[in-house]
C-alpha cells in the first residue's frame, strides 16, 4: 500500500474506534498518524527500510507496526478484526448525513440501533427526536438522509460508472466476433449521474459475445440471457445491458440508446417531415415503417445505407451533434443552421486554480502536486488551500499563509519544475457575507476562490445576498462550488443562480465548474446562457491529491454539455495570458 492508502486504513480504524467508545486520545492518535503520513515527503519505502519512521513525531511503536504491516503486506489483521468486532448497520449508518460515529454511537447505546432499518423506525415513532443532543430538525434531517440514500442507490456517479464500462468497452472490441462496439445512454451522453450502462455491438456471432458478458469478473446476478441481449448487475449494483445488432443496423441503435427521449423525439419528427421514419432499425421511407425491423424474418431491407452517426445527422440536414448536447434543449435547430460551438477538450486546458495540500486537508504535499501537475504537461498549477474558519479542513491563519506564499516562490525560483505554481486561497465566505481573511492578506495573493462551507440552512435570500457580498469583494477572483451540493450525498443549499451569475459578470468574477465528480457545480445547465452573455468558467479540480488533479476530466465533460468552448474557460490560457487576466482583476 502507497502512504495515502495506509492513512485511509488508519481513518478508517479511528472511526471504528469512535463507533465503539474508546478513548478519544487513542481515537486521535490514529487519526494524528494519517495526517503525518499523509504529509510525509520522503519516500515512504525508504523510511521504512531505514528504520526512520518511529524517530517522527506522531507515530508511536503500535503505529510503526502497523504501517509497516500495511505497507509490506497489503493487509492488517487489527483492523481485519475490528471491523468485525462492529455491526455493519452502524457503518452503513455513516452513509446517511449529518451522523457522526459519536451520534451512531449514542443511537445504539440509547436505543439499540444497529441498522438503518431500525433507525428509521425509532424516527418514525419519534424516539431519536426524545434523545438529548438531537431533537425534532435532527430527527427530520435523518429521516431526509435515509429517504435520500435510498433514492441516491439507484444511481450512480457517472466517474464510477465510467470506470466500470472502460474495461467493458475494450474487451467487446477485442472479441474477434465484434465489428463495432460503443457505450450508449446517458454515461456517451455525460449526465452526472447515470442509472446503468448501455452497450451496443455489432459481431459476425451471437453467442460467444453474450457468454463473455455475462461472464465478466464482479457479475453478481444475470437478469437476462437472450440471442441478442443480456443484462448483468455487479456487485456496485449498477446494471449493465447488452443489445446485439447487425452491422448494417449499428449507427441507428447507438443514435437510438444514447438518447435522451427527448432529442429522440424531436429527430424522429424531423425525419417524418421529410418522409422518413427513424428508429432503432433504421432510416426508411414512412411507408416502409417495421420493414427493417421485419427483415429478420426475410422481409426487404428498404433501409438507407448509413456508415456513422454524422452521415445520420447529415441525411437530415443537420451538422453532426455531439452526444452531449443530445438533450434537446435547441441542439438541431442550432445544427440546423450550422450554429454548434466547437465545444472544449481535454487537450485545450493548461492548467487549474483549485486545488488543495498537506497545509489544510490535501493528501500530498505542495512539491508532490507541483510534480504530479508537471507530469501532466499543466503549464500552471493553482494552490488554494482553506482559510482558518474552515478549521475541520485544518484551514490557515494569516501566518501559516505567508509561509505557504514564501515556500511558493521558493519553489519556482528553484526551477524544479517547468509549472508555475500560483498561490491562492479557498477563502471562506462567512455567514454574513465578509471574507475569511481581510484584504490586505487577499492582495498578497495571486487569486482568491471563494466559497461556503457552513450555515447551509440560511434561507435562499440570504444566501443570494451572502454570495454577491462576497463577489462583490475586491480581491475575489472566482467563486467556488456554488451551490454546496454533493451528488448522490447532499443536496444543494437554496441559493439563486441566476442572481449570483448576474453578479459574477458585473464584477468580471469567474465561476467555478468544479470537476470533482461528487460536486460537478456550477450545474452544466446553467452554463450555456450565463456563457452567452460573458460569463467566464474555471474548469477545478479541487484536487486533495496528486489523482484528483485529473478530476478535470469530468469537468470537461461537464462543460460540454454546458455548450461551453475553450474560449468560455480561463484555464484554456497560457500563463502569461492568465496572469494578465488575474492581474487586471485585482481592484
Amino acid at each position: 500500500m502507497n502512504k495515502n492508502e495506509i492513512a485511509d486504513v488508519l481513518n478508517d480504524i479511528a472511526v471504528l474506534l469512535e463507533l465503539k467508545g474508546e478513548n478519544p486520545f487513542k481515537t486521535r492518535a490514529y487519526q494524528t498518524g494519517a495526517r503525518t503520513l499523509e504529509a510525509l515527503e520522503e519516500d515512504l519505502a525508504t523510511v521504512i527500510a531505514e528504520e526512520r519512521l518511529g524517530k517522527i513525531k506522531g507515530f508511536g511503536e503500535a503505529l510503526v507496526q502497523k504501517i509497516t504491516e500495511l505497507h509490506t503486506t497489503g493487509h492488517l489483521k487489527f483492523y481485519e478484526d475490528l471491523k468485525a468486532t462492529v455491526a455493519p448497520g452502524l457503518i452503513e449508518m455513516l452513509e446517511i448525513p449529518g451522523l457522526g460515529a459519536k451520534k451512531i454511537k449514542a443511537l445504539n447505546e440509547q436505543l439499540g440501533i444497529d441498522t438503518i432499518e431500525g433507525l428509521t423506525k425509532a424516527c418514525a415513532e419519534g424516539k431519536v427526536a426524545a434523545l438529548a443532543g438531537f431533537g425534532e430538525k435532527s430527527q427530520e434531517k435523518i429521516l431526509a438522509g435515509i429517504r435520500n440514500r435510498e433514492a441516491y442507490s439507484k444511481r450512480h456517479l457517472r466517474a464510477v460508472a465510467f470506470d466500470v464500462a472502460e474495461p467493458i468497452l475494450a474487451g467487446l472490441r477485442a472479441l474477434p466476433e465484434v465489428q463495432r462496439a460503443e457505450h450508449a445512454g446517458s454515461l456517451r451522453r455525460g449526465m452526472e449521474t447515470v442509472g446503468d450502462l448501455d452497450f451496443i455491438v455489432a459481431a459476425s456471432q451471437v453467442a460467444p459475445v453474450v457468454e463473455w458478458f455475462v461472464s465478466r469478473p464482479g457479475v453478481k446476478e444475470v437478469t437476462a440471457k437472450g440471442e441478442t441481449k443480456a443484462s448483468v448487475r455487479y456487485e456496485s449494483g449498477l446494471q449493465a445491458d447488452l443489445r446485439i445488432v447487425p452491422a448494417e443496423q449499428f449507427v441507428f441503435a447507438l443514435h437510438h440508446f444514447t438518447g435522451s427521449k427527448d432529442h429522440n423525439v424531436q429527430m424522429r419528427q424531423r425525419a417524418l417531415a421529410r418522409g422518413l421514419s427513424l428508429s432503432e432499425w433504421g432510416l426508411v421511407p414512412a411507408e416502409g415503417e417495421g420493414t427493417v425491423k421485419a427483415k429478420a424474418a426475410g422481409g426487404p431491407d428498404v433501409s438507407l445505407k448509413i456508415i456513422d452517426e454524422a452521415e445520420l445527422f447529415s441525411h437530415l440536414g443537420l451538422k453532426f451533434i455531439p452526444p452531449e448536447l443530445r438533450e434537446g434543449l435547441g441542439e438541431i435547430e442550432a445544427a440546423e443552421v450550422g450554429e454548434l460551438p466547437r465545444l472544449i477538450e481535454d487537450g485545450d486546458l493548461r492548467g487549474a486554480f483549485h486545488n488543495h495540500t498537506t497545509a489544510s486537508d490535501g493528501r500530498n504535499t505542495l512539491n508532490e502536486m507541483a510534480a504530479a501537475a508537471d507530469a501532466l504537461g499543466w503549464e500552471y498549477l493553482g494552490i488554494s488551500d482553506h482559510s482558518k474558519a474552515s478549521f475541520q479542513a485544518n484551514g490557515l491563519n494569516e501566518a501559516r499563509l505567508m509561509e505557504q506564499i514564501a515556500a511558493i516562490e521558493a519553489l519556482n525560483a528553484s526551477g524544479r519544475f517547468r509549472v508555475r505554481v500560483l498561490s491562492g486561497s479557498e477563502c471562506d465566505i462567512l455567514a454574513d457575507g465578509r471574507m475569511d481573511f481581510d484584504d490586505a492578506t487577499l492582495a498578497k495573493l495571486d487569486y482568491v476562490v471563494a466559497s461556503v462551507h457552513n450555515a447551509f440552512a440560511q434561507t435562499e435570500d440570504v444566501m443570494t445576498a451572502r454570495i454577491i457580498k462576497a463577489i462583490e469583494s475586491p480581491h475575489v477572483s472566482m467563486l467556488g462550488h456554488l451551490t454546496g451540493r454533493l451528488l448522490l450525498q447532499r443536496e444543494a443549499y437554496g441559493v439563486n443562480a441566476a442572481k449570483i451569475i448576474d453578479a459574477a459578470i458585473a464584477n468580471k468574477v469567474v465561476i467555478e465548474l468544479n470537476a470533482n465528480p461528487w460536486r460537478l457545480d456550477m450545474d452544466w445547465r446553467l452554463w450555456r446562457r450565463g456563457a452567452e452573455r460573458g460569463l467566464m468558467c474555471a474548469i477545478n479540480p479541487d484536487a486533495h491529491d496528486t489523482g484528483g488533479l485529473t478530476y478535470v476530466h469530468h469537468g470537461v465533460v461537464a462543460a460540454r454539455k454546458g455548450w461551453l468552448t475553450k474560449e468560455n474557460v480561463l484555464n484554456t490560457r497560457t500563463l502569461a495570458e492568465v496572469l494578465t487576466w488575474l492581474g487586471g482583476r485585482k481592484r
